[in-house]
């Protein structure tokens, strides 16, 4: 994609931490911005998905027998670490894959990773890092790791959850003397555009979660255009600074028609 495209950004909205050695991770992000010109976004999280972690093995390389939940006894593959451990293996990450873009010899001690003057070259394009957008809105732990390192954090739901977060958010920034506009908080709503308020009622649902007709309404962009581009600019009014959203009708390709026809041009 980066060969076929000159303009649009790449990356994943948000990637598994503990999925990957950091140092490796950092190697493969930086070797993506530099293929593309510099159009990296880097999404990264601390995972959730306990069947997928499983299924695929991982879980012996990510513990040293230092974890709060771990004795040392026993087999820990296949079990997800707990919450904050996956938090704290999360901002260890971030924190070595900064490293790696920037110094020419990194070194780290973590309680999870350990780096002994490792090397990446070439660094990212981008200065002073690719974005690093980092995903979650756990109000405690995972707010403060946004706040100590993301440029990007995406939240979703409705005008007043979204509101929430982000007030929590700026207390975290408060606490670790960070100017929280230097963080972009963006919306992440399901997308669903139809010419007439007639289309939109009689299709009924179409959650990705499978929410009921009304609260998916509520907290997505679910209208004609004009009803779309005035909850943008509800949803901008609160400080929002961006949208990452998707299609609930793909493949079709309506929404995406109209949105493009008659809701980015009001944006620009």
């Amino acid at each position: 994609l980066s060969q076929r495209t000159s303009r649009v950004r790449l990356g994943q909205m948000v990637g598994c931490a503990l999925y990957r050695n950091p140092a490796m991770l950092a190697k493969i992000t930086s070797t993506i911005d530099v293929i593309s010109g510099g159009r990296l976004d880097w999404g990264i999280g601390a995972g959730w998905y306990e069947h997928e972690y499983a299924a695929y093995g991982f879980g012996d390389e990510f513990w040293l027998g230092r974890a709060d939940d771990w004795t040392g006894e026993g087999e820990p593959e296949g079990r997800l670490p707990s919450a904050r451990d996956r938090i704290r293996m999360l901002e260890e990450t971030v924190e070595i894959t900064k490293l790696l873009w920037s110094e020419p010899d990194a070194h780290y001690d973590g309680r999870f990773y350990r780096l002994r003057g490792a090397q990446c070259d070439p660094k990212p394009l981008q200065r002073p890092h690719p974005p690093i957008w980092i995903g979650g809105g756990g109000e405690q732990l995972t707010l403060r790791v946004v706040a100590r390192h993301a440029d990007r954090s995406n939240f979703g739901g409705k005008p007043h959850e979204w509101s929430h977060k982000a007030d929590v958010l700026r207390r975290h920034c408060d606490a670790v003397g960070r100017d929280v506009d230097e963080i972009t908080m963006t919306w992440s709503p399901e997308i669903h555009v139809r010419a007439t308020e007639a289309e939109i009622v009689d299709g009924g649902s179409r959650s990705f979660w499978g929410e009921p007709f009304e609260s998916w309404r509520e907290g997505n962009l679910v209208g004609t255009p004009e009803q779309v581009c005035e909850k943008i600019a509800a949803y901008r009014d609160l400080g929002c600074g961006g949208i990452v959203g998707w299609c609930s009708d793909l493949p079709d390709t309506e929404t995406l028609e109209l949105f493009a026809a008659e809701v980015l041009p009001e944006f620009r």
